[in-house]
């Protein structure tokens, strides 16, 4: 028996979605405990390319049980539409595997109008998706959100509905001088989806109890990054809900000491959408050229992300703050025709060397990333699935990684596909060479 969590060490959208695809052959089952839709996985089985929203990744492996817990907040609109995506494409046959949790809150049209308007109205951009993530949880944090079972009984949804409207409508009309929402147009809207969750919700906590008892393997995936957490992150540059770690437990209902080994999950170099400080972000050609190889749009909104060399200093911090057990060193291929990579092992701010992210936004920065150059490759790794066929600058590269971080690397992937993957070890068997 293992319990492993899977977390990015970034800014999010760093393959958080192959990995998790890969693990879930070892695994018995797959949870989700935290973000919403705006985040998306992206996973390339042969020619097949196939982006999931909510529904765990693991649900590309038919016997497997996939479980949406309740620190997600979820869009019935997007549910629907990937579980009928799924299945036309032959995925999600048996409906009893997949469960989401009773407790989960869900997204309604006020908190994505809300979002927007947001977004639109204030002069310091946060770069939302427009999604609704944040008002979703700001309700449920307010103690007026709206949950599965609720819509499951349409009596509480519909007194639910019209009492937030109260509060809702005044702000979208007085403040923001918007149309306001009708309750029983929000009603009608959502019975469909009543039929729709009533056949998944359950007791998804009481079910991973059991599970633990009974020795299973779970994988927990969250979404976003470390560094786009509520506490930790690069705020307010962040999402709503806690992407570390210790969310896992809060987010599943699973005790913390059931967590076996957490994996962390890093690209070669750096990446963030929207808008926040980036110490390495490349605003030149070497930054147009990472993200035109490493096809650096956004699977949910395909907004191009900003890219930079790979930073240290935040993704030491990241392991900290996880308690990672191994790495995941994921689009090492995207540096297949560089001449020199460079990497940043410090930063420099007011001519003071310093090697952790100062707590201040602003100092944040005004930091200049000290960097290291190593040389590249220069020919193509795309594909490769064993360790000893790495040329050897890809093999120092990954090295001098490992140093810097304190911690070993686990798995490398040399490309989108799910068989190109070097596994080094896989922490539910502990190694397979």
């Amino acid at each position: 028996m293992a319990n492993i969590g899977v977390v990015g060490l970034q800014w999010g959208d760093e393959g958080k979605g192959k990995v998790i695809d890969l693990l879930s052959v070892d695994a018995d089952i797959i949870v989700r405990y935290q973000g919403g839709a705006n985040a998306g996985h992206t996973i390339v089985v042969g020619k097949e390319k196939i982006i999931l929203h909510l529904v765990p990744s693991g649900i590309l492996h038919k016997e497997k049980y996939c479980i949406i817990g309740n620190g997600v907040v979820l869009d019935p609109e997007v549910l629907d539409h990937e579980i009928k995506e799924l299945k036309s494409r032959g995925y999600l046959e048996d409906d009893k595997k997949f469960m989401i949790s009773g407790l989960t809150h869900l997204i309604m049209p006020y908190h994505k109008k809300l979002d927007m308007l947001k977004e639109s109205k204030t002069k310091k951009k946060i770069g939302t998706t427009g999604r609704g993530i944040g008002p979703a949880y700001e309700d449920k944090v307010s103690r007026m959100g709206i949950r599965v079972i609720d819509l499951i009984d349409s009596k509480v949804f519909t007194e639910k509905v019209k009492q937030n409207l109260e509060i809702k409508n005044f702000i979208i009309q007085k403040y923001y001088g918007e149309e306001g929402f009708k309750a029983e147009d929000i009603v009608k809207q959502y019975a469909p989806y009543r039929r729709l969750l009533k056949r998944y919700a359950t007791d998804t906590a009481g079910f991973l109890h059991r599970s633990i008892s009974d020795k299973k393997n779970i994988l927990f995936e969250g979404a976003q990054g470390t560094f786009l957490d509520i506490d930790h992150g690069t705020y307010p540059y962040v999402t709503s809900s806690n992407t570390v770690s210790g969310n896992i437990a809060s987010g599943s209902g699973v005790p913390p000491t059931s967590i076996d080994y957490m994996l962390g999950i890093c690209k070669a170099y750096t990446t963030r959408v929207g808008e926040g400080p980036f110490p390495t972000e490349l605003k030149d050609s070497t930054g147009e050229r990472i993200r035109d190889v490493g096809r650096e749009y956004g699977s949910t909104t395909g907004r191009p992300r900003r890219c930079g060399w790979f930073d240290a200093v935040i993704v030491k911090r990241a392991i900290r703050l996880n308690g990672i057990n191994g790495l995941c060193m994921m689009k090492l291929d995207v540096f297949d025709n560089f001449d020199a990579i460079n990497i940043c092992v410090g930063y420099e701010v007011k001519g003071k060397k310093i090697d952790v992210p100062p707590m201040g936004i602003e100092e944040l920065e005004n930091c200049k990333p000290i960097l290291e150059e190593l040389p590249g490759w220069n020919t193509s790794i795309h594909g490769i699935d064993m360790y000893k066929r790495l040329p050897r600058n890809a093999k120092r590269y990954l090295d001098r990684l490992e140093e810097l971080l304190g911690i070993g690397i686990d798995i490398i992937s040399t490309g989108p596909e799910r068989d190109s993957t070097i596994v080094l070890k896989n922490p539910f068997i502990k190694n397979k060479g």
